[in-house]
């Protein structure tokens, strides 16, 4: 239904198609944004970050890398703890963490948008700077290797 046919409509029922018309935008817009927040798997953003770098994340440069302080006063570990398979406390504020370890907590790294939005914090957090594709690689392959 048009604008133009909707006028010839009485004012009850032009309300309705145009209510309608609104419905249908914005259930499009949900399907849409459902669509890119699709879930994910660990496994799945290894092979992302990989794919980007140019090379296959190592567990061993991720370990190193997660342990390591990059210039502050923080590590990854600091938050998350060494290994990050228990709960965690944020260092300054003291907010519980849920386990980081996929095998500890099957929600870790399960949503793409929460994945990019939590290397890009907690990259600044550690590093003061954006993580390279391959450190993102190197960190999630070091997580994905521990196991119960």
């Amino acid at each position: 239904m048009t604008r133009r046919t909707s006028r010839l409509l009485p004012p009850r029922a032009a309300a309705l198609a145009h209510a309608a018309r609104w419905a249908a935008a914005a259930l499009c817009a949900v399907v849409a944004h459902a669509a890119v927040a699709a879930e994910t798997t660990p496994a799945q953003q290894l092979e992302r970050f990989s794919a980007q770098a140019g090379v296959a994340g190592q567990a061993e440069r991720g370990r190193a890398f997660f342990t390591k302080r990059h210039g502050g006063e923080w590590s990854c570990a600091s938050c998350h703890g060494d290994p990050p398979v228990d709960a965690g406390r944020h260092a300054a504020t003291g907010k519980r963490i849920e386990p980081l370890a996929p095998a500890f907590n099957p929600r870790a790294f399960s949503d793409q948008a929460k994945v990019d939005k939590w290397f890009s914090r907690n990259c600044n957090d550690v590093a003061r700077r954006e993580c390279t594709a391959a450190e993102k690689a190197d960190v999630l392959a070091y997580l994905n290797a521990l196991t119960r």
